[in-house]
């Protein structure tokens, strides 16, 4: 009973951190650029339902997923214009976009004479394998009984792991996160790195959300992420500004979400605990890594890159 019980909490765990694999990643990147974006969990709530509204239209879950991508780069894009070429304060211009995101994708899901909210989804994600290979024990359902967005999770954080430390791109990019004057002495345009990764980071929240939308919750309804976008944000942190680490501690949050279901299955003493006070638990940890965040020591010791969140003028170098 309780291996099984321990099955089904990785299993949800999966499940709970691939879109938080997305999330993360895509704001590492945007991160390592030196910018600071808040906005993710909006990002994730317009691919959420972008991807949603094309697959329920047409019933093309790959149409949804791209629809959704380039809904999530969209949002971004307008973080990038306002901090890297008009050089507001980040950290207003992601709030913004944060609020904006969740009052469009409620409004969005309303909208129409049909509209989405309480509808199901015409094509949901399935796993890839099926059969008697999933059925060994261990390995089987956890390598072989998941979606193709499990798979291409990994292979986001995997790609991106390389990228950033082993190609001269990468090298650039967190070139410009330390110290962007120097990297433009070096002949690398800032503002084009920049523009880039944020709209990259935009594209895999986007992707982050559709994952809510397509395979988790396939029956559109307001504000089906959560708390995601933000703990997204705090991961970056957990992770040290790492993809792979990022992976980890995405799945620790994942199992997180699903420790209050496992526990009251537990009988008694864990069944007296407040669900409330379980359900707590990924959001506490949340509160803390964000604490650390708003320390500029600490978080350089962490990882965190020099010139996060910082305007940088020109003119000044």
């Amino acid at each position: 009973m309780n291996e099984s019980l321990l099955m089904l909490t990785v299993m949800a765990a999966i499940g709970l951190g691939t879109p938080l694999i997305f999330a993360t990643v895509g704001e590492i990147i945007t991160e390592r650029s030196g910018i600071l974006n808040l906005g993710v969990q909006g990002m994730m709530l317009i691919g959420a339902v972008a991807g949603f509204w094309a697959t329920f239209t047409t019933g093309n879950l790959f149409l949804g997923v791209v629809i959704a991508v380039f809904a999530g780069a969209a949002l971004s894009s307008i973080h990038a214009f306002l901090s890297i070429t008009l050089r507001v304060s980040q950290i207003v211009s992601g709030l913004a976009l944060a609020i904006f995101g969740t009052g469009l994708a409620s409004f969005l899901g309303r909208a129409g004479g049909n509209p989405l909210v309480g509808n199901p989804s015409r094509a949901v994600f399935e796993p890839v394998f099926t059969g008697s290979i999933t059925e060994i024990p261990l390995i089987g359902p956890l390598l072989f009984g998941q979606d193709l967005l499990v798979y291409l999770s990994w292979a986001v954080a995997a790609g991106a792991s390389y990228y950033l430390f082993h190609t001269r791109m990468g090298l650039s990019l967190r070139a410009v996160g330390e110290d962007p004057a120097s990297a433009e002495s070096a002949g690398v345009n800032v503002s084009r790195i920049r523009y880039t990764h944020v709209l990259i980071g935009g594209a895999l929240a986007g992707l982050g959300g559709a994952y809510f939308s397509l395979a988790l919750t396939p029956t559109w309804q307001d504000d089906p992420i959560g708390a995601a976008g933000w703990i997204a944000i705090a991961l970056v942190i957990l992770s040290s500004w790492r993809p792979g680490r990022a992976v980890f501690a995405a799945y620790l949050f994942g199992a997180a979400e699903r420790v209050q279901f496992t526990l009251q299955t537990l009988g008694e003493p864990w069944s007296d605990i407040p669900s409330t006070l379980l359900a707590m638990l990924p959001f506490v940890l949340a509160i803390i890594a964000m604490i650390v965040l708003t320390s500029g020591k600490r978080a350089r010791y962490l990882g965190a890159p020099e010139a996060l969140a910082i305007p940088y003028f020109r003119e000044q170098r």
